[in-house]
């Protein structure tokens, strides 16, 4: 058998080499949308009107009111690599523009019969060009350009086989329109699909425009954030875990404007709603990093979607501890700032001249988006609150102990444990006079009842809270942990050591991680084969039920039992310790109790949500209340 001889070098046809750049920049028609539309943006349109035909693949027309394009450059920006955008190396390092490669047109031309029509400012008429023979004609076109596509890869019939169903198709094209509508709310923009309008959104307020897109639902279970540290600043809105998702379907992370998927951010953002959102869910957001041009590639990825920080490690914390600070604050503690006003004014859109307005504005968990101040503890304590830190009394029945009372911790609190109540019992609003109601001093306000020893009621200014008072304690007991085993934690000697029937495996756990059961509180000792000795406590957790909780950790020391992964998974041990630590359902707490809970909520980071990301509470307003029983009807 001969050789293959190989054929001579030579170079390729335009058409083969503009079809080739295609398959790289028109995946599919939201491709051709997207590269349409950032070349609206960049000629400095303030309004777009977007026409799709069958998903896009019959057709794409955008029309927009920008700076347009002069005759003579219409036959240049059908060609590759011709540009207004950039120049010089410097431009491309720095670039500030949306696109620049200067080939999407002669790619998009080279699959599908594109038209460009345009007039630019101070020309007599507009003028059209056919991309496929290049021929110019006169138009008749206000200043503007439109950009019609049809018959998207009618030359490569190949490609036009890997394509979708239209419904498929057409929600891409309505996922880049959205990006670029959350990315400028200062335009206005529009999209209809097969002649049926489907977005209309007029320029105005960004958080009118993220209700618009992301549901009002959204905006009432989110935060505003703004954040920035010398030229990093991050912005946008971030959803409570109680808007978390199945699916990554509601995030939206935007780079001096471009809509990106980097993997670096997205573990930032990961990593700050690990503490309060479950592991199986997602979180809902809509961010946007501005940081100096110099200091992001965007010219990594064809499609621009993909970056390359400089700096990547400190854009990473940065944006870390921005999240996380903003999700940390407990929307139980922070009264109505402007932010909050201005979310509260774009949900009271929907109803004007309602009496809910004034009860959205006062309720910071449900209609507001509490900006990312710090919770701090709420000053201005009334006398009554004094009694209740029966909410602290460590209760000598509930745990034999060489002392009649608990002494503080280093931390400065008494052990969380609520006192028992049998014998008491059922709490009334009798035990402690009701004080006046002010949101600033008592958001949560004052407990009135608990309801199958389960929910606690409490009447604040904008109406009635619910509380979870599990859900609630087992929070509290979580940031109280991690703080308290920061040092050296307060433990509780028990005057008869517990002994425990354990398995052979959990023996061995007990024995291996009994370093790290000290550093957490627990001095342990076996007495027998299968039996465990607990001499010691964490103060925090002293009227726990030990037996249930040593159990549940060395299940998972089991599992994890090098010291360093120990160490890594602490939070996960400290959550499965506050969990069995916290006061349990069908307990029957006295108002002093109650009220002592809803103070430490006020005072506790992210208690608004349990360590599994479920809500602790949540408000009914005058308003909802009134319209439920039809008052003023």
């Amino acid at each position: 058998m001969s050789a293959h001889r190989p054929a001579a070098i030579r170079p390729l046809a335009d058409v083969l080499v503009n079809q080739i750049a295609a398959g790289e920049v028109v995946e599919r028609p939201a491709s051709v949308l997207k590269e349409v539309l950032e070349n609206a943006l960049d000629a400095g349109a303030r309004a777009i009107d977007v026409q799709l035909e069958q998903g896009g693949v019959r057709r794409i027309r955008v029309a927009d009111d920008g700076c347009g394009i002069a005759r003579d450059d219409l036959a240049l920006a059908l060609e590759r690599h011709a540009t207004s955008k950039i120049a010089t190396l410097e431009d491309l390092e720095q670039v500030g523009t949306m696109g620049f490669r200067g080939e999407a047109l002669a790619a998009i031309a080279a699959v599908a019969r594109l038209t460009l029509t345009s007039r630019a400012e101070g020309s007599a008429h507009a003028w059209r060009i056919d991309g496929t023979d290049r021929s110019l004609a006169p138009a008749a076109l206000n200043q503007g350009t439109v950009v019609d596509v049809a018959d998207l890869f009618y030359s490569t019939p190949a490609r036009r086989k890997f394509l979708k169903s239209e419904a498929t198709e057409y929600a891409h094209c309505d996922e880049v329109f959205r990006r670029i509508a959350l990315a400028r709310p200062d335009i206005g923009l529009q999209l209809a699909h097969n002649g049926r309008v489907v977005h209309r959104l007029p320029a105005g307020d960004p958080l009118r425009r993220v209700a618009a897109l992301m549901g009002d639902d959204f905006l009432q279970h989110a935060r505003n954030l703004d954040a920035d540290a010398g030229p990093l600043r991050l912005a946008g809105v971030a959803a409570l875990p109680a808007y978390s998702r199945t699916s990554r379907d509601a995030q939206y992370l935007f780079v001096n404007g471009r809509f990106v998927r980097d993997k670096l951010l997205t573990h930032a953002v990961r990593q700050a709603y690990a503490d309060i959102l479950h592991g199986s869910r997602h979180p809902a957001y809509v961010l946007f990093l501005e940081l100096d041009p110099a200091g992001v590639d965007v010219n990594v990825h064809p499609a621009k979607i993909e970056v390359r920080f400089r700096e990547a490690r400190a854009v990473h914390q940065f944006v870390f501890h921005a999240l996380t600070r903003s999700l940390a604050a407990s929307g139980a503690g922070i009264g109505v700032t402007g932010d909050n006003a201005n979310a509260a004014a774009v949900a009271a859109e929907a109803d004007p001249g309602g009496s809910t307005a004034p009860a959205r504005a006062a309720n910071p968990l449900r209609y507001a988006n509490a900006a990312g101040h710090d919770a701090a503890p709420v000053q201005g304590r009334l006398a009554m609150e004094a009694a209740s830190r029966s909410y602290y009394d460590f209760a000598a029945s509930a745990r034999p102990a060489e002392s009649p009372s608990s002494p503080a911790d280093a931390s400065g609190f008494r052990p969380t444990a609520f006192a028992p109540s049998a014998g008491r019992g059922a709490a009334t609003a009798a035990e402690a006079p009701m004080p006046p109601i002010e949101a600033a001093s008592a958001p949560l306000g004052y407990a009135i009842a608990q309801l199958h020893g389960i929910y606690i009621l409490a009447q604040n200014a904008a109406g009635l809270v619910l509380v979870d008072m599990h859900a609630a304690h087992e929070r509290i007991l979580y940031e109280k942990l991690k703080t308290v085993l920061d040092g050296q934690p307060a433990v509780q000697r028990l005057l008869i050591p517990a002994v425990l029937s354990i398995s052979a495996k959990d023996m061995a756990a007990a024995e291996e991680c009994a370093e790290v059961l000290a550093r957490m509180g627990f001095e342990v000792a076996p007495v027998g084969p299968a039996e465990l000795a607990v001499r010691s406590v964490p103060a925090l957790l002293a009227s726990a039920p030990i037996g249930e909780l040593l159990r549940k950790l060395l299940e998972e020391l089991r599992e994890f039992p090098a010291s360093e992964v120990v160490t890594a998974r602490r939070n996960e041990l400290l959550a499965t310790m506050a969990c069995h630590g916290a006061v349990r359902a069908h307990r029957s707490l006295t108002i002093p109790e109650m009220n002592a809970l809803l103070r430490d909520m006020e005072a506790t980071e992210r208690a608004d949500q349990c360590n599994h990301g479920r809500p602790t509470w949540t408000q009914l307003t005058m308003g909802e209340l009134d319209r439920f029983f039809m008052r003023g009807q």
